[in-house]
């Protein structure tokens, strides 16, 4: 049978009464999620995911599908209103979308992030649906050595592509992969760097990070505004609740870009929505003709980032059906609750099982479309969120903060993190230090660590085998050119300057 006639068979199982439910029921948890900085899809997947035994197998898979994906589309819009990210695939959301709030066109953010994410997450779902197993094959030949090398080439990549100072930046890099080695030792089991403290044994939190230096360092900032009295009157009218069409044209380029790019990036194990923002942001930035215009409220700092993390989340599943391996550990619980199930995916899940691959398949497509029925009419009320004067609205802001880190592990220390990070955040701020560089790299550098330790068990020690693999050779080689054009700007920009002082 062909893909169409199987997708024909998935709307028919999909579109009975009680999986439609279920499937609303999943956007609508998962919207909520996004919206309520803290729980996120991990959280609310694992709190969910032993109801759904006693549904059958289907139904549930579709209901936790849809938090997965109704979270990704529902991140975005604390971080456009009030710079605090819903998930950490959201951060990239706030350098742009929080200063579009700032100007008074927090409608077109959202809706453009809401459009941009029902195109990606419906193309997102045709390439699954057709190019599943092929790309499946691509990921599985990248091996460690590929997969170090594409990290460092993301971390050199993130440094030049800096809204400020490349030096700040890699500084910036430099201490989230430092924070990221905190806690016993992937390998050895040994701790390391953790001052005696129980509690840092399995590493620092994301989650207070990325709310301390988004959320409470961003609250701090304004308060010293609204005490210098130079905070800014955020004003939008109900004409600017759509994008414009000057808005569409900028934003067209940016989604299917995104799209493409956050859907490779998803089938890579590791790499998901997160990596996918960050990488469509540098990829805007570098073909931008106004590279100057990011984090000062270009439109196209939402579009591709929205988009790129929404197509990884279709990326995501394809290792997951094809091949039995969890991309990213979200992808573990919903591999965790179909096995719950007795079902066991990997190459002949489709041949096994094909009602439950392409009702899934099928329900992306109506979770898609509900998505955007559910958000689109919310802008209004969202924007409304803007018109509450700060000094009532700062003391939700930190409510929020507290309770979802404190609800992560029901633990104190979280708390004291996530103060600790706030007012880190605030400093950097001051000192025009970009935080979003060590969220990736806090990400990104256990991934790092291990696929380099790997390499170099591989290896046998010999970092010149990494020149001999065709794809690592590849991506040392356009870190090296990333590094050396840095260089080169640098210092013709420091040349023009020492020339322009000797004239004056």
């Amino acid at each position: 049978m062909s893909a169409i006639e199987n997708l024909l068979i998935g709307f028919s199982i999909v579109l009975i009464p009680k999986n439609i439910l279920f499937c609303f029921l999943g956007c609508l948890i998962g919207t909520l999620v996004g919206v309520l900085p803290g729980l996120g899809p991990m959280a609310s997947i694992g709190l969910l995911m032993a109801t759904t035994i006693y549904l059958h197998p289907i139904t549930g898979i579709i209901m936790l599908a849809g938090i997965y994906y109704g979270a990704m589309y529902g991140g975005s819009t604390t971080s456009i209103l009030i710079n605090m990210p819903g998930e950490s695939a959201s951060v990239v959301t706030c350098l742009d979308g929080y200063q579009m709030a700032r100007q008074g066109r927090a409608g077109p953010a959202l809706g453009i992030a809401a459009f941009g994410s029902f195109i990606a997450g419906t193309i997102g779902t045709i390439l699954l649906m057709f190019l599943a197993p092929p790309l499946a094959s691509v990921a599985l030949s990248i091996g460690p050595p590929e997969y170090c090398c594409l990290i460092l080439t993301g971390f050199m990549l993130l440094v030049y592509l800096a809204q400020g100072s490349m030096l700040k930046a890699l500084m910036m890099c430099a201490v989230g992969v430092i924070l990221s080695t905190v806690g016993d030792d992937i390998i050895t089991g040994i701790a390391r760097f953790d001052f005696g403290i129980l509690r840092l044994r399995d590493g620092v939190g994301l989650l207070p990070v990325v709310m301390g230096l988004f959320g409470v360092g961003e609250v701090l900032i304004q308060l010293e505004e609204i005490a210098e009295k130079k905070v800014e009157i955020i004003k939008t009218t109900m004409k600017q609740l759509l994008p414009n069409q000057k808005d569409w044209r900028q934003s067209t380029g940016p989604i299917f870009r995104g799209t493409i790019l956050g859907f490779l990036l998803g089938i890579i194990p590791g790499g998901g929505a997160l990596i996918a923002s960050f990488a469509s942001y540098t990829l805007e930035k570098k073909l931008s003709k106004h590279p100057e215009e990011f984090g000062k409220g270009t439109i196209i700092g939402v579009a591709g980032p929205e988009t790129a993390n929404n197509a990884a989340t279709s990326g995501c599943f394809v290792p997951l059906l094809t091949l039995g391996i969890p991309s990213n550990p979200v992808m573990a619980l919903l591999l965790g609750a179909l096995m719950m199930h007795g079902v066991r995916p990997g190459p002949l899940l489709i041949n096994q099982n094909p009602d439950l691959f392409w009702a899934i398949i099928a329900s992306m497509y109506i979770g898609n479309a509900m998505l955007l029925v559910l958000n689109l009419p919310l802008i209004g009320m969202w924007v409304q969120v803007l018109k509450i004067p700060y000094q009532f609205l700062f003391p939700v802001i930190f409510l929020l903060c507290f309770v979802g880190v404190y609800t992560l592990n029901n633990s104190f220390f979280d708390i004291g993190l996530l103060i600790f990070f706030g007012i880190i955040g605030y400093l950097f701020r001051k000192f025009d230090f970009e935080p979003a560089p060590l969220v990736l790299a806090l990400v990104l550098g256990p991934m790092f660590e291990n696929a380099l330790r790997q390499s170099l068990i591989m290896f046998d020690g010999n970092v010149a085998l990494f020149f001999y693999r065709p794809l690592s050779a590849v991506f040392i080689s356009i870190s090296l050119i990333i590094v050396i054009t840095g260089i080169a700007s640098w210092a013709k920009g420091k040349k023009r300057i020492l020339s322009e002082e000797s004239i004056n």
